[in-house]
């Protein structure tokens, strides 16, 4: 599926950000090809820019990856919900909350690029093992509908949001 076919039915507004961040893009190669131009991507930034934040409140270079990982693992967790046929409307998740509850900062950057390389690689996975029916099948995550394939983009897009956050604010 590529993800200018993706109709718009199938996630929300909020989440039209992230999706509309990538284009033209086939998901599962996507999905593995981000994984490694992400990795590259982090290992070139300056090592002393990991602990910085470009405001007062805002989160490190590292309490970013670790959110990138914690919110990857939660969109795969519905998409495999969803998946299953699962009909449970499923909440959402306070980003900050889980952030302030890491300890992103003082783990080694090679110990959140393994666990972020781990969950992608999984969830490489497990989106590989979703039949067609699978992808297409809706359910209810944040009070709005969202389809198993957009879930998959929506990692994607969320990634590379984060990536061009990373250029425009920290480097």
């Amino acid at each position: 599926m590529n993800s200018n076919q993706l109709p718009v039915n199938e996630y929300s507004t909020f989440n039209a950000t992230y999706i509309k961040a990538i284009e033209n893009v086939e998901l599962l190669e996507e999905l593995e090809i981000s994984l490694h131009d992400f990795i590259r991507f982090v290992q070139n930034i300056p090592m002393d820019k990991f602990d910085y934040r470009y405001a007062e409140g805002k989160w490190t270079i590292k309490e970013i990856i670790q959110h990138i990982i914690d919110a990857e693992r939660i969109f795969a967790y519905r998409a495999l919900r969803i998946s299953r046929n699962d009909q449970t409307p499923l909440p959402g998740f306070e980003e900050n909350d889980y952030a302030v509850n890491t300890d992103a900062n003082s783990r080694s950057l090679q110990e959140l690029l393994t666990e972020f390389s781990a969950v992608r690689h999984s969830n490489l996975l497990l989106f590989k093992s979703f039949s067609e029916e699978q992808l297409t099948r809706m359910g209810i995550a944040s009070n709005h509908p969202i389809s198993v394939r957009a879930l998959g983009f929506l990692i994607i897009g969320h990634l590379k949001h984060h990536q061009k956050v990373f250029q425009e604010r920290y480097l």
